[in-house]
């Protein structure tokens, strides 16, 4: 600036003026498209979030239930072991039975049907602990599923962020269009796990 009244602007001196009337370089219309993604990106980010936890939380509950149908299974093994030396001491008490005196023949019935009883309600037990192990492995399959379904709705997120990325430095409407789209998948998988299906 001279001292007669001429001013020499800097090469940055227009852009600040511009940007405090709210403009910038692209014009109003590029303002209004990084407002937008800039909103969208933070609200898909937030549900991005939730889904990944809710990811983990299935994921994690899979594999207690997996660990529960183990254990039941385990329990109905040992049972249906139960079992099988319960039937093998009837057979030995069959046996003796057969081969024995007619005097002693009413005390090993007595034992064999001792044996049979105990052995129903052995059986009884061990489809107990066989049925828990399905339900437990049903659950198991089921949160494996919904983990899977919140994994694609985090990824989708993930593509539509990037996508908002590329849309602000390109600024090219289609990507914004593709970013939208993206979230909306993304959103709509969660949903669809949110729905247990």
């Amino acid at each position: 600036m001279s001292g007669h009244g001429f001013h020499v602007h800097g090469p940055h001196d227009h852009e600040l003026e511009h940007a405090q009337q709210g403009g910038h370089h692209g014009g109003h219309g590029d303002n209004a498209m990084t407002n937008q993604i800039a909103m969208f990106t933070a609200i898909i980010a937030t549900v991005g979030a939730i889904f990944g936890y809710m990811g983990g939380a299935t994921q994690a509950n899979a594999g207690l239930y997996k660990n529960n149908a183990a254990l039941k299974k385990t329990e109905a093994s040992n049972q249906w072991n139960y079992f099988q030396a319960k039937s093998t001491k009837q057979s030995l008490a069959e046996l003796a039975r057969d081969l024995a005196p007619e005097d002693k023949k009413p005390v090993y019935q007595s034992k064999i049907d001792r044996y049979e009883k105990e052995k129903n309600e052995i059986k009884l037990v061990a489809e107990k602990y066989e049925q828990e192990a399905k339900d437990w492995d049903k659950q198991s399959d089921d949160q494996m599923h919904l983990h899977h379904r919140w994994a694609q709705g985090t990824t989708a997120l993930q593509v539509s962020i990037a996508l908002a990325a590329i849309a602000l430095l390109t600024k090219k409407k289609w990507l914004e269009y593709a970013m939208f789209a993206m979230g909306a998948v993304g959103v709509g998988v969660g949903g669809l796990a949110m729905m247990h299906i």
